[in-house]
């Protein structure tokens, strides 16, 4: 199976959404719509796909901004982390800076926290506990490929000064993704450009950090 992914960089903060479907079906997903529903439902629309699911990485404000407009336009069943779920039942308490949203808070329809398999969309999608950046961030593999929320980017990783962060955690987390998963896994981050797994291993200053370690 082939992947079909657009990627839709959204809000204040530049996140990356990513609307995933096999190649040419009639279902999708989206993972992490953080901003601009109208922007990501117009992109469901002209695709001419039913969306079924919304998987979380974590609630972060960023990631979670368009959960609600998207999920009942749609009906698609939104996935969260346990541990975060409280965060999407009342977002704007959780956003740390003036000036953001406001956002439509919404309650989990189901939760994910590590270990899980899904099927969705005709997709096979494996579940891992991320935590580091956020306590209950996971990472989403679907075929050679993986969402990673804010665990890493090209060139760096995710933030640890934010409630709930912690470096230690949060390298744990990459070295797991790091003995999972072949260097030719796609790496799909929350904000900057696409990866690869091999060239953040060879690349990543703070990957170089773990291997010292």
């Amino acid at each position: 199976m082939s992947l079909d992914v657009g990627m839709f960089t959204v809000g204040p903060v530049a996140e990356n959404t990513f609307l995933v479907r096999a190649q040419d079906a009639d279902r999708a997903i989206i993972v992490d719509p953080g901003d601009e529903p109208d922007r990501l439902l117009a992109a469901v629309d002209d695709l001419g796909v039913g969306l079924d699911a919304i998987l979380l990485t974590h609630t972060h404000f960023d990631h979670v901004g368009a959960v609600a407009p998207v999920a009942k336009a749609t009906g698609a069943t939104v996935y969260c982390p346990k541990l975060e779920v409280a965060v999407l039942a009342d977002i704007m308490r959780f956003v740390p800076w003036p000036g953001i949203g406001p956002f439509e808070s919404y309650d989990a329809d189901e939760t994910v926290e590590g270990g899980e398999h899904l099927t969705l969309a005709g997709l096979e999608i494996e579940v891992t506990h991320t935590p580091g950046h956020s306590p209950g961030h996971v990472t989403y593999a679907i075929e050679d490929a993986l969402f990673s929320g804010d665990v890493l980017f090209q060139g760096s990783v995710g933030r640890t000064d934010l409630p709930g962060g912690d470096w230690p955690t949060l390298a744990r987390s990459i070295q797991q993704l790091l003995d999972a998963y072949p260097d030719e896994t796609r790496v799909h981050p929350g904000h900057m450009g696409l990866t690869t797994l091999g060239r953040e291993r060879a690349t990543n200053p703070f990957l170089a950090e773990l291997t010292r370690g």
